[in-house]
């Protein structure tokens, strides 16, 4: 039998959450797993639950339940405080969110024969400075993002890598992204996919309104800083796609790699490349 304690942390208000919590707590715990659920996702289930503090006390790993959008807030939940993570989708395969139900019986005998492999993930830290005072530090995993805000306006972001001026990037925001988060809104915006361990960060112009500027490939041993210019309105600055902030005309927002990686379990013989032709529909063959 086994000696783990997993955390479960859901998508609680999606339909069907409370079923497949069910499903997903009793796999494991027929499994001889401790499971112990997040007290907002317990009450659906009429469990006791545990705050995230004391699961992060207590668990040996954390198991999400709900796709990318769900495993990034448990992120940004943790502040920091890093245990491996094991996704599972409601639906289509994610991203981030690489195992699947409804059947959750396979993922419970994975996890306790280990027929599993880590990545480690290149995590972010973004701070802002205003009037020469850090206001805001936030740890991310995907990007952080600039934008114009309820005006609808050129905004102007002054970029700059370890201290030395790249340009000044014209249109309607701008992207910071890890090699994981190459694949979230950058890529929506243009930026190009790189592999989880290219070790890079990608800058990449929303909109742009000249046509020189383009996504740039970073060392993510860099620190990137941010400096909005040119405008009398505010501007928004989120992390990971999370509750917008308003920020003024010259703060600066640094971006540089935070000091621990974030463990995500994959299925032993799912590689990146699967994950994109299943994600982006791609055909063909190589050979």
């Amino acid at each position: 039998m086994s000696s783990l304690t997993l955390g479960i942390y859901a998508h609680w208000r999606k339909p069907g959450a409370a079923d497949s919590l069910r499903a997903l707590a009793d796999s494991f715990r027929a499994e001889g797993i401790d499971v112990l659920v997040e007290e907002q996702a317990a009450q659906i289930v009429s469990e006791s639950g545990f705050s995230l503090d004391e699961l992060y006390r207590r668990v040996d790993l954390f198991v999400v339940l709900g796709g990318d959008g769900t495993l990034l807030r448990l992120v940004r939940d943790l502040r920091g405080r890093i245990k491996p993570i094991m996704g599972i989708n409601f639906g289509t395969l994610g991203f981030l969110t690489y195992f699947s139900g409804p059947e959750f019986s396979p993922v419970a005998r994975a996890l306790v024969k280990q027929d599993y492999r880590v990545d480690e993930r290149t995590m972010l830290e973004a701070s802002l400075e205003h009037d020469g005072k850090v206001v805001l530090e936030q740890i991310g995993l995907n990007d952080v993002v600039v934008t114009r805000g309820e005006r609808s306006r050129l905004v102007q972001i002054e970029v700059t890598i370890d201290q030395t001026g790249l340009t000044v990037y014209n249109g309607d925001g701008l992207i910071v992204a890890t090699a994981t988060g190459s694949t979230a809104y950058s890529l929506s915006a243009g930026g190009p996919i790189v592999t989880p361990n290219s070790g890079v960060f990608v800058v990449t112009p929303i909109c742009p309104h000249v046509l020189t500027n383009r996504s740039v490939i970073v060392s993510n041993r860099s620190t990137i800083q941010l400096r909005p210019s040119r405008s009398d309105f505010p501007l928004l600055l989120s992390i990971d796609g999370q509750e917008a902030i308003h920020i003024d005309p010259r703060d600066i927002v640094t971006v540089r790699a935070g000091k621990t990686r974030l463990p995500l379990l994959l299925p032993k013989g799912l590689t990146f490349a699967d994950i994109l032709r299943a994600k982006l529909s791609w055909s063909g063959s190589a050979v």
